[in-house]
């Protein structure tokens, strides 16, 4: 039996570098080289609404966004279904039941949340909704038979979560037959594309903290982004030794630099290594290498753009399709959510004789 893919984005700002490496790049390989039944990318936002609920306009205006990057970035919507997940009640309805099968203990425990209550200060308040998050994540992995899902290092204790659902379900309920598939997660092979670090060298890159780049980023303003970029702040002169560990600029190259970019833009150096060493041992100033991550991340912007630039004349259509999409969705989560009211004996329409 063939694959079934899912992964999905929240609509709060547009795609960045972060997430290309982390999970579309991912998903491009799929797309193109992977005999799968059925692909979904799910706009998130519902899950979006979990910490966003008093700015619904930027969840909402975000939905269009997040679709034009999409398919700007190569995602192709013939082979592709890109769904609104509040356009699919059946998640939520799938959501309400896995609720009974969690502890709030199991929820607070789980380390994706745990870092992101700190992020929001939810601390001393936290929303019902956000806490929910993982049960919600499971729910939409779930109704669709997902047996793949490729995302970022972060998400892991959500999958994890959701393998244990579908363990509570069946050791609850002791289906006839299976309902769920057990889905696992891919994720970059890179370590480095796991968690891309943010231009200042702080924090992961996330819309959040503005220390992305983003994939709809014009080419001024990417250069203005990568030579403010935090480096070796010990290394003044070109001649100074250089430290690679915690160089912003050097984990970018880590992540999107290969031995053909060398030739193309910096043939004086064999490949990243002979850069390194050169750069750690002196000889090599900040400048350069930032406008070598320059080139090499305009080469991967570029047609992005311009992609861009069709999808923002006919979004009216990419409306329909999203529209289109998640009642196609919404078709198929149905038929999960049959036979798991089934295995637990609330499909009520059979009480009539």
């Amino acid at each position: 039996m063939k694959d079934i893919i899912l992964t999905g984005d929240r609509p709060t700002g547009n795609l960045h570098l972060g997430h290309y490496v982390g999970s579309i790049k991912n998903r491009l390989n799929f797309q193109n080289q992977y005999d799968y039944e059925k692909f979904y990318i799910m706009i998130a936002d519902t899950q979006a609404l979990t910490d966003n609920h008093d700015n619904v306009d930027k969840v909402k205006n975000n939905i269009i966004q997040v679709a034009i990057d999409y398919i700007s970035a190569g995602i192709d919507p013939n082979k592709v279904n890109i769904f609104i997940q509040s356009m699919v009640p059946e998640l939520s309805e799938i959501t309400t039941y896995f609720m009974n099968l969690v502890s709030v203990a199991r929820l607070q425990r789980n380390p994706t949340i745990k870092d992101e209550i700190k992020q929001r200060n939810f601390d001393k308040s936290i929303p019902i909704g956000f806490l929910n998050y993982p049960v919600s994540q499971a729910a939409d992995i779930l109704a669709f038979q997902t047996t793949i899902v490729p995302v970022g290092e972060d998400q892991l204790p959500m999958i994890e979560q959701t393998r244990e659902i579908v363990n509570s379900f069946n050791f609850t309920y002791k289906p006839k037959q299976e309902v769920f598939k057990f889905p696992k997660a891919i994720i970059p092979e890179k370590k480095i594309c796991q968690r891309l670090p943010g231009l200042d060298g702080k924090l992961k890159m996330s819309k959040s903290a503005g220390n992305a780049i983003y994939l709809c980023d014009d080419t001024e303003t990417v250069k203005q982004k990568i030579m403010s970029a935090y480096t070796d702040p010990n290394h003044i002169h070109v001649q100074d030794p250089g430290k690679i560990e915690g160089n912003i600029v050097f984990s970018y190259l880590d992540a999107f630099c290969e031995d053909r970019h060398f030739q193309q833009y910096l043939p004086e150096f064999q490949n990243l290594e002979d850069l390194k060493n050169k750069y750690k041992h002196g000889g090599v100033g900040d400048v350069k290498i930032k406008l070598f991550l320059f080139k090499i991340i305009e080469e991967l912007l570029t047609p992005i753009r311009e992609k861009r630039k069709e999808c923002l004349e006919n979004i009216n259509e990419i409306y329909k399709l999203l529209f289109k999409n998640s009642e196609d969705a919404s078709k198929d989560a149905r038929k999960t959510l049959i036979k798991m009211k089934e295995a637990m004996g609330i499909d009520y329409k059979k009480l009539l004789k």
